[in-house]
């Protein structure tokens, strides 16, 4: 921790008012040795080049004579305090190459940043609050989990899914730039179309899914109003019925709409809908709770992993892939998360809000999810994961109309946010010359389109084990590389300037615009996963267990690995440092 978050600053009252840069004060701090003590001083000008040895000093170092406590307690708070305050260095670059950069894509001034940690926040609650997620808590009862083991699970997952989102949405914040912008960096110039292609088509799938459900809750709406409607013939080849498709077609309209309005429309979406979503959302909580006749009947459902029961003796086996679920659901995000923190105040705006909206809403929300899944069971006598089929069950046609439109509301705040920026910026990325933030959402929803995403939730199996942990086996190595190339190898430092210049003034320009670290760091981190993979879509068939073990956990071997090579392969001498070749 204490090498991701250096160099840091201890300019305050009370501290040595030097500036570290440089790359062993990690070490020097972790020895109880103080930089003033070895004589080291350096420039606190801006270019942030060099750090001298000035050789043995007799006198004691400033921070002596004002008796600082250098304890590791200390220690470790003026590091997290150096990560919270670094200062916003976004600026317009230098002569940077016309066909990589346009309006949205240039970095974001400190005068344009409107969200604040209330922002950031909401923006989280907002996404929290949707079917997937709800749907995604219930699964964990469906798999045989007691209401406990399912809110532990979520925990555990978004606990850890918080630290890459809150350390990947610094460099937004520091820097100004979105994720496929940032990626250059680790990947190169060209190099950066790799992580941002594979974020945008996941995205893609997202979106899809996420407007399936959407139009699943209009076609609910008409089918209670006329009963005509469910008994609609489905669609040769399509699976689903003309009524169906209309409803699909229609809530992917709004959506884009709405998309196409820009970045503030999202924002003030987000803000006013998180009060609604919230209070619709107990709503249904209270319903459960009085139709099955209070909590007791709803919770009592025992596990079925406990002794006796028909999976006594398997929880971790199905604990370790619900973890790896909960951490990919997010893990589209931890990758894009700069396009949003771009625009946040400050990193203690970003860095709290994220920690406020993420682990808690999810707690909570997936503990609605599971007391009505279970409630379902005591009402209807079977378990109903799809909150639109459950609704669908209710009676009164007030109650169902308003819980449904609930229900869209959540949908489109999470998937305009969630599922349309990140590959918007991607198809910008390919050639931001050509291809605006309209052009790109408008790509982005006709691929979540065409891919038929009905198919992709027809069971708990698919939406898990196939969707969810399959794309994390090449998410997972992305974050490892972009987070180990800005914390371990740049110090935090980016050369500004080179991440819009193509060519060898660029420092991101490595071979040809492609950097063989990274390229070979990604597949180390994909290949141990990839026969678990396509041994679980079918492809392959005969393996041993070890390799459905790795896939299980295919998101943290990702990370480690990757990380691993990544760093190895970027050690001093082998790469272009960015701060040596920046010149602000």
């Amino acid at each position: 921790v204490k090498t991701i978050l250096a160099p840091f600053s201890l300019s305050r009252a009370g501290r040595c008012d030097h500036h570290f840069p440089h790359s062993s004060l990690p070490r020097m701090m972790l020895s109880g040795c103080h930089p003033c003590q070895l004589g080291l001083s350096s420039s606190t000008s801006n270019s942030l080049k060099t750090t001298q040895l000035l050789g043995p000093t007799r006198a004691a170092p400033p921070c002596a004579r004002r008796q600082i406590n250098w304890s590791p307690t200390r220690r470790s708070r003026l590091l997290a305090n150096g990560f919270l305050e670094d200062d916003i260095k976004a600026r317009s670059p230098l002569n940077p190459s016309e066909d990589l950069i346009n309006p949205d894509f240039a970095p974001t001034p400190a005068s344009a940043r409107t969200w604040s940690a209330t922002d950031m926040a909401t923006f989280w609650i907002t996404l929290v609050i949707s079917i997937p997620t709800y749907m995604l808590a219930a699964s964990l009862m469906d798999l045989g989990m007691a209401w406990q083991q399912a809110l532990v699970t979520v925990l555990v997952g978004n606990s850890i899914t918080l630290l890459p989102m809150q350390l990947n949405g610094h460099p937004g914040v520091k820097f100004g730039v979105p994720f496929p912008v940032l990626a250059r960096s680790s990947f190169g110039i060209v190099g950066a179309n790799v992580p941002s292609i594979t974020r945008a088509l996941v995205a893609c799938g997202w979106f899809g899914i996420q407007t399936w459900v959407g139009g699943s809750c209009i076609y609910q709406i008409l089918a209670l109003l006329d009963k005509t409607v469910a008994s609609a013939p489905a669609l040769p080849g399509l699976g689903i019925s003309l009524p169906q498709l209309a409803c699909f077609a229609f809530f992917w309209a709004t959506q884009v709409w709405v998309v196409l309005r820009g970045m503030e429309s999202i924002r003030v979406l987000e803000r006013y809908s998180a009060p609604v979503l919230i209070f619709l959302s107990l709503l249904l909580l209270g319903w459960a709770v009085q139709t099955a006749g209070g909590f007791g009947p709803m919770l009592s459902a025992p596990s079925l992993f406990s002794p006796g029961m028909p999976k006594a003796g398997q929880f971790w086996g199905v604990f370790w892939p619900a973890v790896t679920a909960q951490v990919s659901f997010w893990a589209t995000l931890s990758l894009n998360i700069p396009d949003f923190t771009r625009y946040a105040h400050s990193q203690r705006a970003q860095a709290l809000g994220q920690a406020i909206g993420l682990p808690l809403t999810m707690v909570l929300f997936t503990f609605l999810g599971v007391a009505v899944t279970s409630a379902s069971a005591v009402i209807y006598g079977a378990p109903i994961t799809d909150p639109v089929q459950l609704l669908g069950k209710m009676e009164g046609t007030l109650p169902i109309c308003l819980s449904l439109f609930g229900l869209t509301a959540a949908t489109l705040t999470t998937n305009v946010a969630a599922n349309i920026v990140a590959p918007a910026n991607a198809f910008i990325n390919i050639s931001p010359k050509n291809i605006t933030f309209q052009a790109g959402a408008l790509l982005t929803a006709s691929l979540g389109a065409i891919i038929q995403p009905w198919k992709l939730v027809s069971s708990t199996s698919s939406f898990i084990s196939t969707w969810l942990c399959g794309y994390s086996v090449f998410l997972g190595p992305v974050i490892g590389i972009i987070l180990s190339d800005y914390y371990i190898v740049r110090k935090r430092e980016l050369d500004l300037d080179s991440l819009y210049q193509k060519g060898e003034r660029s420092a991101y320009w490595y071979k040809g615009g492609w950097n063989p670290a990274a390229l070979a760091a990604l597949a180390a981190g994909v290949l141990p996963c990839l026969p678990g993979l396509l041994q679980q879509t079918g492809s392959l068939s005969g393996l041993s267990s070890f390799w459905g073990a790795l896939y299980s956990c295919a998101w943290f071997v990702g990370v480690l690995v990757s990380s691993l090579v990544y760093v190895m392969l970027m050690a001093p001498g082998s790469h272009r440092s960015s701060v040596q070749a920046a010149s602000y």
